[in-house]
C-alpha cells in the first residue's frame, strides 16, 4: 500500500459511515462557534507571491513550493517535476467544514503513489467520524441537503479527482453528487462516503507520484509530482437532459414582513456525458470516456415571515 513522508496517518478503518460527506456551498448560514483554533490549524496567511484563483481551475504555482518538507519528499522520491495541479475555491465553506476539510487534506499530503498502486481517499483519510476531529457539515441524500459527519471532504475528494484526472492517471471509482456543487463545473465532482462510495484512482506511470495539499483561507491547493510533466488533458462535457429549478419557501416569524433571506441558491439538474481530450508531446490527441453523470436540480429555498 502508499507509505507516508512526513505524515503520520491517525487511524486505523473502524467503521462504516453511509451519509454524504459532501459539503453544499451556499447552505449552512450558521457557523459553528464552538470549533477550538487549534483544531482547525488552516492557514490563514496573506499569500503574495502564489496565485488565489477567483474560479476553481489548473494551477502551477503553490503556497508550499518553498518549503523545506516538500522539497525533501520530492527528493526522496524523484518526483521534482509538477505533473499537474489544480485548486479548489471553496467561499462559502462553514467553519466546521473548513475543519473537515484541512483534516482530510492534511491526511494526503505527503502520500507517495508507487507504479501500479492505487490512492483511495476513505482509506487514507477516512473514516470521518469524530474520534478523528471530524465536524458535521451539509451533504446530500437524493434532493434533500442533510447534516453529515464530516460534510466537506468532498471536496477534498473532486480536488484530488481533478487532479488526477489533469494528470492523465486511471481513474478507478469516481461517484457524482446526487445534486450538482457550485464550486466546480457540472461532471467534474467527485464525491465519498465511508463505506459507500470512494474516490479511487491508480498510478499507471513507471515512476511515484507523490501527493501534495493545504487549505489556505477558502481555497484549497493540490500538486502531484512526478518524473514527468503531464501531457495536455481538455475536459468536453456534453449536456444530455437539463431540469429547471425550483423555488420553495420557508417561513421566518422573525423577519420583518416583507423580507427574503435566500438561504440557498438553486441549480438546475442535468445529465450530461462527460470526456477528456489528451494531447501528447507530439501532438497526437487521444479522447478518454470520463462517464456519465445524473443530477437532480436544486431548489432555491428562501425564507419569509409569512406564506
Amino acid at each position: 500500500m502508499m507509505k507516508t513522508k512526513h505524515i503520520l496517518l491517525t487511524s486505523v478503518l473502524i467503521s462504516s459511515a453511509f451519509l454524504m460527506s459532501c459539503t453544499n456551498e451556499s447552505e449552512n448560514k450558521v457557523e459553528n462557534k464552538n470549533i477550538e483554533k487549534n483544531n482547525i490549524e488552516v492557514t490563514q496567511t496573506k499569500i503574495e507571491k502564489v496565485e488565489a484563483p477567483e474560479v476553481s481551475k489548473q494551477i502551477t504555482e503553490f503556497p508550499w513550493d518553498d518549503k523545506p518538507e516538500v522539497k525533501k519528499a520530492q527528493e526522496q522520491n524523484d518526483a521534482n517535476v509538477l505533473i499537474s495541479g489544480f485548486c479548489t475555491v471553496l467561499e462559502k465553506s462553514t467553519s466546521a467544514e473548513r475543519n473537515n476539510i484541512n483534516l482530510a487534506a492534511k491526511s494526503v499530503a505527503g502520500q507517495v503513489i508507487e507504479p501500479g498502486e492505487v490512492f483511495s481517499q476513505n482509506t487514507i483519510a477516512g473514516p470521518y467520524t469524530e474520534d478523528k476531529g471530524y465536524q458535521e457539515g451539509s451533504g446530500y441524500v437524493g434532493d434533500t441537503v442533510v447534516k453529515s459527519m464530516g460534510g466537506g471532504v468532498c471536496k477534498v475528494a473532486t480536488t484530488l479527482y481533478n487532479t488526477a484526472v489533469l494528470s492523465d492517471l486511471e481513474i478507478v471509482e469516481r461517484y457524482n453528487h446526487s445534486m450538482p456543487v457550485p464550486y466546480i463545473p457540472y461532471g467534474q465532482d467527485a464525491a465519498v462516503a465511508f463505506g459507500y462510495k470512494d474516490l479511487i484512482f491508480k498510478n499507471n506511470t513507471d515512476s511515484p507520484v507523490l501527493v501534495w495539499a493545504q487549505l489556505v483561507n477558502n481555497r484549497l491547493y493540490m500538486a502531484f509530482y512526478g518524473k514527468e510533466q503531464a501531457p495536455e488533458v481538455k475536459w468536453e462535457h456534453k449536456t444530455i437532459n437539463e431540469t429547471d429549478s425550483s423555488t420553495k419557501y420557508e417561513v421566518n416569524p422573525e423577519l420583518e414582513d416583507g423580507v427574503e433571506n435566500t438561504l440557498l441558491e438553486g441549480m438546475d439538474g442535468k445529465v450530461l456525458k462527460s470526456n477528456v481530450i489528451v494531447k501528447d508531446k507530439d501532438g497526437v490527441e487521444t479522447k478518454k470516456d470520463r462517464g456519465q453523470s445524473s443530477y437532480l436540480p436544486m431548489s432555491t429555498v428562501i425564507e419569509k415571515n409569512k406564506k
